[in-house]
């Protein structure tokens, strides 16, 4: 549809306010799902933004309002044209709209000039922001209003970091959280765009995160928010009540909403605060532990939720994550007395993820951090997980890279080719042998765990720093047995080879390996390798310094 027309439409200012609607929702019909726009139009829809903030301005109908906010929200997809909507004044109008503002004021009480840093953190006192009242008795449309001033903002706020500025200077996150706090919580659309801008805010604006985490209380309120999604009931001080077996799936819209304040949870607790107790976020790993218990509308939906759990759990501290497992059993995997529903879900996700094969270090290692984590502090929980990812060796005669088990998925990702994947697969396996490298080289051999032993400083064996009960393990009669013809580098019994040598007169032995010697000399020679040693704390070096150091060391104990 061409903009002329509907730019002279509004320009006339006329008291069409049925042709200028009806022009618009053509426009919006289509231009729906348009989100690439030609860039010889770009005045025009800079112009079509300025004039549908001067109907937001007049006293129009509720039918206007909404159909000129929509158009507006299809136009907020492109950066370019922002400049007039990312103002002081025309970010206002979209929150009173959205009941974000006070409806009576232009700003709110005490804010400060734009420019001028974030109003939030004087302590700005403010009236609880009240929905836009419009043409009493059409409370859907009404509504409809709100949940597009909501859009729009999203759009906005996302697509302009002059906006987000903007949106610190009048307090936008303070009228959302005012929003979800109500007395009266807010429908399913207005609460689903409140928690996602509630997200973009704290992503995109450091200062609106602090503000939100610290003096505008907003964990508890997205806490609360979620609570009220799941529908949850609680039955102990951390302890929700388990969903029963043929319970119904998480409706849709009740998802939606609860990824939108789990992502907001996120980044509210990306980095500790001392305004965060731990029974705050003792709640938040037991709402957590109840979320990888429930079941969404498909098995796609129910592994976003758990991947969203997962991230969050990821940044609790670790003495919170007993909540996890502090549930009286209740026929399912246990351990020691401990419920073990929610570790056995995290290492079903974990698998998953691994046979995925793809998007190892956004897929893979959040939920390998967390578990190592767990483990690390919990001993309860690093025993369950080693019965079900290293039971008591009894396959010898294969690598241990080679099978479907999932200590063979975890021992091939110790040499994939990210380094952050590599070091979590390892660093996971390492802390279940409780960091003792004897362990590991028993599960893994030499060559898999070499990565990880030179990172750590233990090539020469030993233990890690970490602090452990005594071994609970026994080896297996069937490791016992082989345990003499295992290589130890590559952690498995090999059948034995033919010797090249066993037909060599000694000159030709001695022969080839001083051509052996040649080589290795010529490479080194030209730094193509650089021939290294181990010291005795572990770690690598040029063979020449290590050998002078064992020379020195050698000389240093003589008691002559």
């Amino acid at each position: 549809m061409d903009l002329s027309c509907i730019l002279s439409q509004m320009e006339t200012e006329s008291d069409s306010e049925d042709e200028t609607v009806r022009l618009l929702q053509q426009y919006n019909q289509e231009n729906n799902c348009t989100f690439t726009f030609d860039r010889k139009e770009e005045e025009k829809r800079v112009k079509l933004c300025q004039s549908l903030l001067k109907v937001l301005g007049r006293p129009v109908s509720s039918l206007c309002l909404s159909t000129c906010l929509g158009t507006l929200r299809i136009l907020s997809r492109d950066k370019r044209v922002l400049a007039p909507v990312a103002t002081r004044e025309g970010m206002s109008a979209l929150a009173r709209l959205a009941g974000l503002l006070p409806s009576e004021g232009v700003e709110p009480v005490g804010a400060e000039p734009a420019g001028a840093g974030p109003a939030g953190s004087a302590g700005v006192q403010t009236a609880e922001a009240e929905p836009v009242k419009v043409e009493p008795g059409l409370e859907e449309e009404a509504e409809r209003v709100g949940v597009e001033a909501l859009k729009c903002l999203c759009n906005v706020v996302f697509n302009s970091p002059t906006a987000q500025q903007v949106s610190q200077d009048i307090c936008l996150a303070r009228g959302l959280c005012a929003r979800l706090g109500a007395s009266r919580p807010p429908g399913h659309e207005v609460s689903l765009f409140c928690l996602r801008l509630v997200f973009l805010l704290s992503a995109l604006r450091t200062d609106a995160r602090d503000s939100l985490r610290g003096e505008l209380r907003a964990l508890p309120l997205l806490t609360e928010a979620l609570q009220r999604t799941l529908d949850v009931r609680w039955v102990g001080p951390y302890q929700v009540a388990a969903p029963e077996p043929q319970a119904p799936p998480l409706p849709p819209q009740a998802f939606e909403r609860a990824v939108e304040a789990l992502k907001a949870l996120f980044n509210l607790t990306l980095s500790e605060s001392s305004e965060d107790g731990a029974h705050q976020l003792r709640l938040i790993s037991a709402l957590m532990r109840h979320l990888l218990l429930l079941k969404a509308q498909t098995d796609d939906k129910t592994e976003e939720a758990h991947s969203h759990a997962v991230n969050l759990l990821s940044n609790m501290p670790a003495c919170c994550l007993d909540v996890l497992i502090d549930v009286p059993p209740r026929g399912g995997p246990e351990w020691g007395g401990k419920n073990m529903e929610a570790v056995q879900v995290l290492l079903d996700f974990m698998e998953k993820r691994i046979d995925r094969g793809t998007n190892y270090k956004e897929g893979l290692t959040p939920v390998l951090s967390l578990l190592t984590e767990s483990c690390r502090h919990h001993r309860e929980i690093r025993r369950y997980i080693k019965t079900q990812v290293l039971p008591p060796l009894k396959d010898v005669k294969n690598r241990p890279e080679v099978g479907s088990t999932v200590r063979n998925k975890l021992v091939r990702l110790m040499t994939h080719v990210d380094m952050g994947v590599k070091q979590s697969a390892a660093e996971f396996l390492f802390v279940l042998c409780k960091e003792s490298v004897d362990s590991l080289l028993k599960y893994t051999g030499y060559g898999n765990a070499a990565g990880l032993l030179v990172a750590r400083g233990l090539l020469a064996g030993g233990r890690g720093e970490g602090q452990y009960s005594e071994d609970e393990d026994s080896d297996t009669e069937e490791y016992k047995e082989a345990r003499p013809f295992i290589n130890p580098i590559t952690g498995h019994v090999e059948e034995p080879m033919p010797n090249p040598m066993e037909e060599m007169s000694e000159e030709q032995k001695e022969y080839e390996a001083q051509k052996l010697v040649n080589m290795f000399d010529k490479l080194s020679r030209h730094q193509l390798i650089t021939p290294m040693g181990v010291k005795p704390d572990g770690t690598l070096a040029p063979l020449e310094e290590t050998i002078h150091q064992c020379n020195v060391e050698s000389s240093s104990s003589d008691s002559d």
